[in-house]
C-alpha cells in the first residue's frame, strides 16, 4: 500500500515538474515571450469562451471577442472541460483553464499507473506510466488548456471497467468521455464487437452489457444540450470546424483546408506505429483494447488535419501497453534521457508558434 502511495506522488511530482519546465521560457520572458503565450495557445481560450457563455449567443456577443468567429463555432468545443474551468474560475478563468489541465494530467497519470498495476500489463508500472506522459506533442497539450488529459482519462476508465465486466461504470465514463469529446462515441462500436465475440466463443449473452448504451446516449443528451442554448439539435456539425474525413489518408493533401502543407513524413510515422500497436493487440487477452486500437485507427486514417498527432494521442497508452517491453527497456530509457532536451525544445517552439492573435483580453479574465 506505501509502496502505491509512494508511486502516485512520484507521479504527481513528475507530471507538475515536467510541466513547470515546459512553462519556464514563457515565466521567465526569454526571447520576447511571455506567460500570455502559453495561455494563448490554441484552442484554450475559445473554452474559455464556452466557460463563461456556454454557447448562448448574446452572452458571446457581449465579450466582443477579436476574432470573426461566429457563436455557432463554440459548438465544436464541447461542455466537459469548461464546465470544470468554471468551477475553478474563483481563480479566474484563464490560470482555472491550466489548472484543470494539469490536475486532470496528475489524475491521468494515476490512472495509467493504476490500470497497469491492476491488470498486470507490466513488470514496471510506475516507470511505464512515467513514460506515457514524455510524448512530445502530449507534453504540449498538457501544459497548455486542452481537454485532451480528461478525454483519456474517462476512455481509459470506461475501457477498464469494461475489462472487470462493470458495465455500467464503462459505460457511464464512455458518456462523459462524449461530451468531452466526440470521438469517445468509437468506444460504443469497440464494445459492440467486443461482445459479439465473447458471444460468438461463449454461446451467451449479458444483459448487464446494456449499460454500454449509455455511450450513445450521452452523445444524445449533448445534442439536446445544444438544443436548448442554441435552437439546433445538430449544432456541433453546422459549426464550420467539423474536420473533413473524405477517404483514407486523405491527411496527405497539402491544399486541404486543416493540412496546408507537404511535410508530412511524421505523419506516417504515426500510422506505422499504432498500425504494429493494433497488430500487436491481437492477439491480447483484453480484447477491448485490440478493438479500440483498431477502431480509432481506422477513424484517424480518415482525418484531414495536419494534427494527426493530436488526433490519435487516445491510441498512445495502446502502445506502451503493446510495447511495455520496449518501452521499459535500459536502451529506450537511454535514448528518452537522451532526447528529452529536443522533446523540449520541441515543445517551447510549438507553443510560441501556435497561438491565438489575441490583444484585448477582458473577454478572457
Amino acid at each position: 500500500m506505501r509502496r502505491s502511495i509512494s508511486s502516485y506522488f512520484t507521479l504527481f511530482f513528475i507530471s507538475v515538474v515536467s510541466t513547470v519546465l515546459v512553462w519556464l521560457p514563457f515565466l521567465l520572458k526569454y526571447m520576447g515571450t511571455s506567460f500570455l503565450d502559453v495561455y494563448r495557445h490554441f484552442d484554450g481560450p475559445l473554452y474559455i469562451v464556452v466557460a463563461k457563455t456556454f454557447y448562448n449567443k448574446n452572452l458571446i456577443d457581449a465579450l466582443h471577442l477579436e476574432t470573426d468567429l461566429s457563436p455557432a463555432y463554440f459548438a465544436a468545443h464541447l461542455p466537459l472541460y469548461p464546465i470544470l474551468i468554471s468551477i475553478f474560475s474563483f481563480v479566474g478563468y484563464l490560470k482555472s483553464m491550466l489548472i484543470v489541465t494539469v490536475l486532470s494530467t496528475v489524475v491521468l497519470g494515476g490512472i495509467v499507473f493504476f490500470i497497469l498495476k491492476k491488470l498486470q500489463l507490466t513488470r514496471h508500472p510506475l516507470l511505464l506510466a512515467a513514460i506515457f506522459l514524455f510524448l512530445p506533442r502530449f507534453l504540449v497539450v498538457r501544459s497548455v488548456g486542452s481537454p485532451e488529459s480528461i478525454f483519456m482519462g474517462l476512455i481509459l476508465l470506461s475501457l477498464f471497467f469494461f475489462e472487470r465486466k462493470n458495465y455500467l461504470l464503462a459505460g457511464l465514463f464512455g458518456a462523459l468521455s462524449c461530451v468531452t469529446k466526440t470521438p469517445g462515441i468509437l468506444l460504443f462500436p469497440t464494445y459492440i464487437l467486443t461482445l459479439a465475440e465473447q458471444a460468438w466463443r461463449t454461446k451467451s449473452f449479458k444483459w448487464s452489457s446494456l449499460w454500454i448504451l449509455l455511450i450513445p446516449v450521452g452523445l444524445i443528451v449533448l445534442f439536446a444540450f445544444y438544443f436548448l442554448q442554441t435552437g439546433d439539435f445538430w449544432a456541433y456539425f453546422h459549426t464550420n470546424a467539423v474536420v473533413p474525413m473524405p477517404y483514407p489518408f486523405s491527411v496527405f493533401n497539402f491544399n486541404a483546408q486543416w493540412v496546408g502543407t507537404a511535410w508530412l513524413e511524421d505523419v506516417v510515422i504515426y500510422f506505422l506505429l499504432y498500425t504494429l500497436v493494433a497488430i500487436s493487440l491481437w492477439k491480447s487477452n483484453h480484447r477491448s483494447f485490440f478493438y479500440f486500437t483498431l477502431i480509432f485507427l481506422s477513424a484517424t486514417i480518415f482525418v484531414e488535419h495536419r494534427d494527426i498527432s493530436r488526433y490519435s494521442l487516445p491510441i498512445w497508452p495502446m502502445a506502451i501497453i503493446a510495447f511495455e517491453k520496449f518501452f521499459t527497456s535500459k536502451k529506450f530509457i537511454l535514448a528518452l534521457i537522451i532526447l528529452l532536451p529536443a522533446i523540449y525544445l520541441y515543445a517551447w517552439n510549438f507553443m510560441g508558434y501556435n497561438v491565438m492573435p489575441i490583444s484585448n483580453w477582458a473577454p478572457y479574465l
